[in-house]
């Protein structure tokens, strides 16, 4: 597995398990949960949840049970929870649903309307006292972390947006930005919920590599050395299909076909949310 280097210094795998929508239906848990747990197996320790992720925090404190060292854990505060107050009892309250004694990296959701000092100010407290190990954000352009850069002498630990071949904005200048500050990127959402997977490009690549489309949208994304990507996978299989996706190596050939078929950025473009 290989592995990336976070500024709070935290080493974590580069392919980790996102759990959005897992946890919400009662006939599906067994199946979700044995995949969470096999994914730890395989070295994708990393888990992504949220509050906001109807029992995805639940999910995961069976999957982690007996195992918490060995994982790193991401939640998230929602925005209308972010002031001060707010952001501790937000985290205690995630903290009592995984039931562990620390997160590993607290994110802000997104950019809400509550300031970003007293978010960063129970940030603070929250490692000062080891709830969380580090802080970051998600859903952060470069003009939201350019003011939160100048409110702190500290660097975010990461900025976790939406990033696959069908929204590749970030590389004109979020991405850039980041590495020069040594802060890796958290992609979600590597297959667009499911829709990129029926592009014929991505199928004709996929067919030269004997691989899923799947695999090859997750190659794609970790062809860079400092994004992290955390695909949801709800079965054992799928989870299988994901891990595998870290021994295939796409051509120059193979980008430039994709590249075609999802052109890169030529100008500042929004940043894409879901």
């Amino acid at each position: 597995m290989r592995t990336v280097t976070l500024p709070s210094g935290h080493v974590v795998p580069v392919l980790g398990q996102g759990t959005w929508h897992l946890g919400e239906e009662p006939r599906r848990r067994a199946d979700e949960l044995a995949a969470l747990r096999l994914g730890i197996e395989l070295g994708m320790t990393l888990i992504d949840t949220a509050e906001m992720y109807l029992g995805a925090e639940d999910l995961v404190r069976e999957a982690i049970a007996g195992q918490r060292d060995r994982c790193f854990v991401i939640d998230k505060v929602v925005p209308n929870h972010a002031t001060r107050s707010g952001t501790i009892a937000a985290c205690e309250a995630s903290l009592r649903r995984l039931d562990t004694e620390w997160i590993d990296l607290y994110l802000l959701h997104w950019r809400g309307a509550v300031e970003l000092e007293p978010t960063l100010e129970a940030f603070a407290e929250l490692m000062a006292t080891g709830k969380i190990r580090a802080w970051g954000v998600s859903n952060f352009d470069v003009a939201d972390l350019l003011d939160l850069v100048g409110l702190t002498d500290q660097v975010p630990a990461t900025d976790e947006v939406l990033y696959n071949l069908a929204h590749r904005g970030i590389e004109w200048d979020l991405v850039p930005w980041c590495r020069r500050r040594g802060i890796p990127v958290i992609a979600y959402s590597p297959f667009e919920e499911g829709t990129l997977l029926r592009h014929p490009a991505l199928r004709a690549v996929a067919a030269r590599h004997a691989a899923t489309p799947a695999q090859i949208a997750l190659a794609w994304v970790l062809r860079h050395p400092d994004v992290i990507t955390i695909p949801k996978a709800s079965s054992r299989a799928h989870v299988r299909e994901n891990h595998a996706a870290l021994e295939l190596h796409l051509t120059p050939e193979d980008l430039a076909e994709l590249d075609r078929a999802f052109a890169p950025p030529r100008r500042k473009v929004p940043l894409d949310v879901l």
